[in-house]
């Protein structure tokens, strides 16, 4: 007769750092349904939306490092409480904006620095901190609820804008944000020891690495002067610069206008960013069970590689009869962040368990640098072509690059594997 394991806290952690993650991605992909909205109501040009959208990205991938700096300090239950909070207010002040400006203010720092904190980099540290097996598994699942929130509520908050305005589905999204708050404080726990546990599946007498407590500032800036040293680094932050500019920067911010641009009512387009975000739960989920088991480089090979060919098909797809559209959604959509979890084993195996957090933080500020200067650049090729078609061109040819380039990254090991436990 076989012993049933007795539930673990780990898995309530992981739901609730779920929703989080995918309620801030989702008021972030906000503004892809509002570009349209707010050109026409305040006749502000696509590239004064574009860089406002664009800081809010930037400033999203550089509090990364420094998040993980107070989460170590402070722990991931005060820290998700509070940047609801900021997120929820900053959305909510929006609906009384008048000037260019204000959305510099509130969607570009506001919303910007507190999603910023409730990220991947968040849900990396959780995974760390909680797990000892399934590492990769969970990993996948926060990086997809995290795509995910992009993606599926767009349908349902382009529906609040045609039938009732920009401001409703913002004041949809700061809701739900603020709901977060609460929920963190009454669920949420820093460690497993808060709750009498070890890590999920850690032996007896095993010790987990802690990340050191220090000044929020001084580890993240150390972390990355350490992390630099190493050639690793500078290819997976390089990669992962391609990665946000083909994603957040381009299709997650320009491809609902773009589809308007080709006569796809906005509802609909939105309808195809939460197809993709479907196909990205699967996509990404599974990514983190393969990093566990297969060689990291060869699935960013893969990852790259298909979207690359993806992004050059799209603007066939767009003149293409029948289902053009959808095939460019499931094959993107299915490696739509994908590429996280390897990149996460790689820059654990390269740094240790003990630093993923921080140099993971400096990566992804990377991808979110990229993805804020493809949000810029598309934005202005747009206003000066009348297309996005070359956008789409240089993205998918850079991701080609990039799949060759990603094989270089950890030479040394025959496996590119992160040793499992157990």
């Amino acid at each position: 007769m076989t012993t049933r394991k007795p539930f673990h806290y780990a898995w309530v952690v992981l739901g609730v750092t779920f929703v989080c993650l995918l309620v801030s991605a989702a008021t972030r992909a906000t503004t892809s349904i509002l570009i349209v909205p707010l050109e026409k109501e305040f006749a502000w040009s696509r590239t004064t939306i574009s860089m406002a959208i664009s800081l809010g990205i930037l400033l999203y991938g550089l509090i990364g490092p420094f998040a993980a700096g107070f989460i170590n300090r402070y722990g991931p239950r005060r820290v998700m409480a509070t940047s609801a909070v900021l997120i929820g207010l900053g959305t909510l002040a929006t609906v009384t904006m008048k000037h260019a400006w204000q959305l510099f203010a509130l969607w570009g720092v506001l919303v910007g620095v507190g999603t910023g904190i409730i990220a991947i980099v968040l849900g990396a540290t959780v995974v760390q901190r909680w797990f000892y097996i399934h590492r990769g598994l969970a990993l996948g699942l926060l990086t997809a609820s995290a795509a995910t929130g992009q993606l599926v509520f767009l349908p349902f908050l382009a529906k609040l804008v045609v039938d009732h305005g920009w401001r409703s589905a913002v004041i949809t999204m700061a809701t739900l944000a603020l709901l977060m708050a609460p929920l963190s404080l009454l669920l949420m726990r820093d460690r497993p020891a808060d709750k009498g546990l070890l890590p999920l599946g850690q032996p007896e007498g095993v010790a987990v690495p802690t990340a050191t407590v220090q000044n929020p500032f001084v580890a993240a800036v150390s972390a990355l002067a350490e992390a630099s040293r190493k050639k690793e680094f500078w290819i997976l932050a390089g990669s992962f610069f391609i990665c946000g500019a083909s994603t957040n920067g381009l299709i997650g911010t320009h491809l609902v206008p773009a589809c308007m641009d080709h006569g796809m009512p906005e509802v609909q387009a939105a309808s195809l960013l939460a197809v993709m975000g479907v196909f990205d739960l699967v996509g990404t989920t599974g990514s983190g069970w393969l990093s566990d088991r297969f060689d990291n480089r060869l699935l960013l090979f893969s990852y790259y590689g298909l979207r690359g060919l993806s992004l050059l098909y799209l603007p066939y797809g767009f003149i293409s009869e029948g289902h053009g559209l959808s095939i460019f959604a499931v094959f993107y959509g299915l490696d739509w962040i994908a590429t996280v979890p390897p990149t996460v084993a790689l820059a654990r195996q390269a740094f240790g368990a003990e630093k993923t957090g921080l140099v993971f933080g400096w990566i992804m500020a990377s991808h979110q640098i990229g993805a804020a200067l493809a949000a810029s650049v598309a934005g202005v090729i747009r206003t000066t072509e009348g297309s996005y078609d070359h956008a789409f061109i240089l993205a998918g040819s850079l991701c080609l690059i990039t799949a060759i380039g990603v094989l270089f990254a950890g030479r040394g090991n025959k496996t590119g594997l992160v040793p499992q436990p157990g």
